[in-house]
């Protein structure tokens, strides 16, 4: 059978001459501005050599994403698509530094959602694409939005849930919005799942919201000891008296991946709290809202990317990680707890 690509090791400093050669520098610039390693970076060619394209991906995911394509650009989008069906990936993704949008058209790709931007969010590419390979059609798109701290992402992805499920707010998503809503919820400075329940529940009484969490112990402690452990672990049994009181069930079973995915394909959404050991290299509590299923993958809006590896807006949104990942990295802390705020229907939607 005739190759349909050839993969070539990325190499700043040392690109291949037929690169060079199609490449305008300030691409070449841009591929090797950054350490890229952790997203095992490469070169997908055309077989001829007539079209290449710079693809990346995080790990524990099921999709690629086109950086760049130099030379030949139907070639060399061609040759991603061919090397993603088979590394059997839900899904491709383009940058839009370079791309044209009748480039992406014409190859089978649409337009993704410009984030809801704010001045400070590090630069990126103009525009986003998307081509799924199985099962995309059934998932909607939420809006994006970046969170603004480090803390506040179990806010972000609840007030994206709410956007998403068309519930009326009283502000639209912004900083202040962001941060009103997670002083509410915090436990100083994360959110634990009873305490993002609760606040969920608060902001829009009518939404029907469900914690569930596998531990009735205190969480995402482990890093605290004497005082500064004990006052969050007072707050955290105050979230359960008033998760009661408001009546948010708090479920202490272990949310299984099935029924994650049922839960996504009632059109509800989960906040999924997860390690970004995986994705990120350091194992940290973070925050992602699922809200859509495709064949052997959820699909989460992330808050957060990390410019410094050469993420941008179009890798965390509309994100499809791998079942067995997600089910692995959703195990956090010393005692390995899943914790999940379910948002489902209610009388604003």
């Amino acid at each position: 059978m005739t190759p349909t690509y050839t993969v070539l090791p990325y190499e700043p400093g040392a690109w291949p001459d037929a690169l060079r050669r199609t490449a305008r520098p300030e691409v070449l610039e841009r591929w090797g501005a950054v350490d890229r390693s952790p997203h095992a970076p490469r070169l997908v060619a055309a077989p001829d050599g007539g079209g290449t394209a710079l693809v990346t991906a995080r790990p524990g995911t099921a999709y690629v994403k086109i950086v760049d394509t130099v030379g030949d650009v139907p070639a060399a989008v061609g040759a991603v698509l061919s090397y993603a069906y088979e590394q059997g990936l839900a899904q491709v993704k383009w940058e839009g530094w370079t791309a044209s949008a009748e480039d992406a058209a014409a190859a089978g790709f649409a337009p993704l959602r410009l984030p809801l931007t704010r001045p400070d969010v590090p630069g990126g590419p103009g525009a986003g694409y998307v081509r799924w390979l199985v099962g995309g059609e059934a998932v909607a798109e939420p809006p994006y939005y970046r969170q603004s701290t480090h803390f506040t992402c179990g806010a972000v992805t609840a007030l994206v849930a709410q956007a998403h499920a068309g519930v009326a707010g009283r502000e639209p998503i912004g900083r202040e919005a962001e941060l009103t809503l997670w002083r509410d919820a915090t436990n100083f400075p994360a959110c634990e799942p009873v305490g993002l329940g609760v606040a969920v529940r608060r902001r829009w009484p009518s939404s029907d919201v469900e914690v569930l969490l596998d531990t009735d112990k205190p969480v995402l402690l482990d890093h605290l000891a004497g005082d500064e452990r004990e006052w969050r672990a007072v707050l955290q049994r105050v979230s359960r008296t008033e998760a009661g009181r408001l009546g948010v069930p708090v479920d202490g079973r272990r949310l299984s991946l099935p029924e994650l995915r049922d839960a996504v394909g009632r059109g509800e959404c989960v906040l999924l709290l997860v390690s970004l050991a995986v994705m990120q290299g350091f194992d940290v509590p973070h925050w992602v809202l699922c809200h859509g299923a495709v064949p052997g993958a959820v699909v989460v809006g992330d808050p957060w990317f990390n410019t410094a590896v050469g993420e941008t807006w179009v890798d965390a949104h509309l994100l499809p990680v791998a079942d067995g990942a997600l089910d692995a990295m959703s195990l956090v802390g010393q005692d390995r707890v899943r914790g999940a705020v379910r948002i489902g229907g209610g009388r604003d939607r």
